[in-house]
């Protein structure tokens, strides 16, 4: 008798990689092959936090994205990818521009409830505060999130918003909340190899 929950993994693990990046994040992989070697879970996708500069929209589509980082960042990386912006006028020319941090954020299919409660429970006890459990007919899913997030306008009809000392203090915020995310996640790791069986 076929195991619907293992065909599922299988055809998910195959599919292509969907992301801007096309990859996995490398401080995340371990974290992602440690879930996927478990006949009970498989991860769909994650993501180990970022530093963008994009376009505000109301819509989700991938040209809105200027600048991603998945790595801590300079202020000079900073300004001069502003400058930049700013200079080619025609981009940016009526819209508004976000700077955001994301932290990092893992969605795993589980092959029950109780699995899903045990991710779920390991996730909070290593700092992934906001999470939860999504049901759906075919499949339980963890979705996992880190708190650590800051996000504000930073340029309107081509002008910056902020000066230096702010973004300073902005590069400085985003790459502390990188390190705790990628602090979780090694949390979760370790958590994962004593917890699950």
């Amino acid at each position: 008798m076929r195991d619907h929950f293992i065909f599922r993994k299988n055809n998910q693990l195959k599919k292509a990689d969907k992301s801007i990046k096309q990859n996995w994040d490398d401080k995340i992989i371990n974290l992602c092959e440690l879930a996927n070697k478990n006949d009970n879970y498989y991860t769909t996708s994650s993501c180990s936090g970022r530093i963008l500069i994009l376009i505000d929209s109301k819509e989700k589509r991938d040209n809105l994205f200027i600048k991603v980082w998945h790595n801590q960042i300079s202020f000079i990386e900073l300004k001069k990818e502003l400058n930049n912006l700013i200079d080619s006028k025609e981009k940016i020319k009526n819209k508004l521009i976000y700077f955001k941090q994301d932290p990092c954020i893992l969605h795993i299919a589980c092959r029950n409830l109780e699995s899903a409660q045990k991710i779920l429970d390991i996730g909070i006890l290593a700092g992934w505060k906001r999470s939860s459990i999504i049901n759906s007919r075919k499949r339980f899913v963890i979705e996992l999130n880190s708190t650590e997030k800051i996000e504000f306008p930073i340029i309107k009809e081509g002008k910056l918003l902020v000066d230096d000392n702010f973004l300073k203090i902005i590069v400085s915020e985003s790459n502390k909340k990188l390190k705790t995310s990628w602090e979780k996640i090694n949390k979760l790791e370790n958590l994962l190899k004593k917890r699950l069986n």
